[in-house]
């Protein structure tokens, strides 16, 4: 599949940041027993975990171009950003977001919405660029929507331990200081194409979106699934998340409405093409390309 995506009278584009492989199986996926990864190693290299047993993941933001609006799911990690936990995010200074974007033709200036998923480093990042010293919108008319109780967790986080999550400093509170923020509920009906799914557990109120209609429609999955192994095991956690148990049940309730049907899934981490369908497989599901 190109990066080009047709969902009805909707088109869905990829933006890619990076693609490579950043974390050892192991240490992605704690709970993940050598039994299991084995059992599923075949299928899961190459395109999945590298040779080195790295998970290989896509940073990636998808542009939603409806008949009226210009919406961008996520935005990556971003240029300037201090990131010392991160060696690979840290201080990046890439265009290949940039080029991504104007690939498409829309330009920063037609962004009508930036739909943050959740609030953590890596689809945060261009919210904003800096500029004489600041931090300000990269997308000079966009509102950026933030799910409500998203928004309220990281906040009182940032403010009790600032050194835990720097990213909220630099990409997350100048937008609420630019009065940029539509502050809605993780169930949030945007308009007729566009509606926010909560599927909390990765974070305290993560959100994915579903773009277009019944029979023509696509969900931009955000970090609600990682790789499809978390297909095969829905209750396969990862490092990062607020509650494993709860994103285990995200999946399960996410799939079990959607698998075999023709609602395409776009995942924000999947390695390309990273958009597939989920289809039954034993007591849970499988992706499928698309």
């Amino acid at each position: 599949m190109s990066a080009k995506i047709q969902v009805g009278n909707t088109v869905i584009h990829r933006i890619v940041e990076q693609e490579a492989p950043f974390f050892p199986a192991f240490t992605f996926f704690p709970t993940l027993s050598k039994e299991l990864y084995e059992e599923n190693k075949a299928w899961l290299q190459p395109a999945y975990i590298d040779a080195s047993d790295r998970v290989m993941l896509c940073i990636q933001s998808y542009l939603v171009q409806t008949p009226h609006h210009n919406i961008l799911i996520d935005s990556c990690v971003g240029n300037d950003k201090p990131r010392p936990t991160r060696p690979f995010w840290n201080m990046m200074k890439s265009d290949r977001f940039e080029k991504g974007l104007a690939a498409t033709g829309i330009g920063i200036g037609d962004i009508d919405f930036v739909m943050c998923t959740h609030l953590h480093t890596d689809h945060v990042g261009w919210n904003t660029k800096l500029e004489n010293g600041r931090w300000v919108p990269t997308f000079p008319k966009a509102r950026y929507v933030f799910a409500d109780r998203e928004l309220a967790f990281w906040t009182k986080r940032q403010k009790d331990d600032p050194a835990a999550c720097p990213w909220i400093e630099d990409s997350v509170l100048p937008i609420v200081a630019a009065n940029r923020v539509d502050i809605v509920k993780s169930a949030h009906a945007f308009n007729d194409l566009v509606t926010l799914i909560p599927t909390p557990g990765h974070t305290i109120d993560h959100y994915s979106v579903q773009v277009g209609k019944p029979g023509t429609d696509a969900i931009i999955t955000g970090d609600m699934i990682h790789s499809p192994l978390q297909a095969r095991c829905p209750e396969l956690g990862m490092l990062a998340d607020y509650d494993s148990k709860q994103a285990g049940v995200s999946r399960r309730e996410l799939f079990g409405k959607v698998c075999d049907t023709s609602t395409l899934m776009c995942t924000a981490h999947f390695p390309s093409p990273s958009c597939g369908r989920v289809v039954r497989h034993k007591d849970a599901f499988d992706f499928v390309k698309a």
